[in-house]
């Protein structure tokens, strides 16, 4: 038994209980998603307390941190930031709303096409965009703080590979989904 087999995690103990029952059930699979998912909510609830100090969700969180990401100047139309977001429509008009109540973003039409808006960065958006993705950096490095290095890179990496065999690559325009 190696080293990583010789330790137990709290989803070791889970997918022993669902083999006793389905055998065929518990297999990798289970263990990869179980996993993701753990580390997912340990990092999210980092991430959202640090969010929250700053007045902002995870979501409005998202929406500002890719308008930043969009470049000068940092505006995107509704369309797109649901695309990249994987938002529903309607929430991401309610998220838009919210931001714009707090002077985070502005609609502005778009000149080409008056069927058509922008959502652009306010500088307060951008200082509370840039804010917020130190705060959530701190929280990651916090929670992952233990892991060392090598074991981080060797995670992402294999997490990478999965996510490229599931079809998640990146738009054709280059950004991120």
């Amino acid at each position: 038994m190696n080293e990583a087999t010789a330790r137990r995690d709290a989803v070791d103990a889970l997918v022993e209980a669902w083999r006793a029952d389905l055998p065929t059930f518990a297999g990798v699979e289970l263990e990869l998603c179980k996993r993701a998912s753990r580390l997912s909510i340990l990092i999210h609830e980092a991430t959202n307390a640090s969010l929250a100090a700053l007045g902002l969700t995870k979501a409005e969180h998202e929406v500002l941190s890719v308008l930043r990401a969009a470049g000068e100047p940092y505006r995107l139309r509704p369309v797109d930031l649901i695309d990249r977001l994987r938002f529903s429509s309607g929430g991401t008009s309610n998220l838009l709303r919210r931001l714009v109540e707090d002077g985070l973003v502005v609609k502005e039409a778009d000149d080409r096409d008056a069927r058509s808006t922008w959502v652009r960065l306010t500088a307060q958006g951008m200082e509370t965009a840039e804010a917020a993705v130190r705060a959530q950096a701190e929280a990651q490095h916090a929670v992952l703080a233990r892991v060392s290095p090598e074991a981080a890179r060797a995670a992402a990496d294999a997490l990478r590979e999965v996510l490229l065999a599931l079809g998640d690559l990146p738009s054709a325009d280059g950004k991120k989904r």
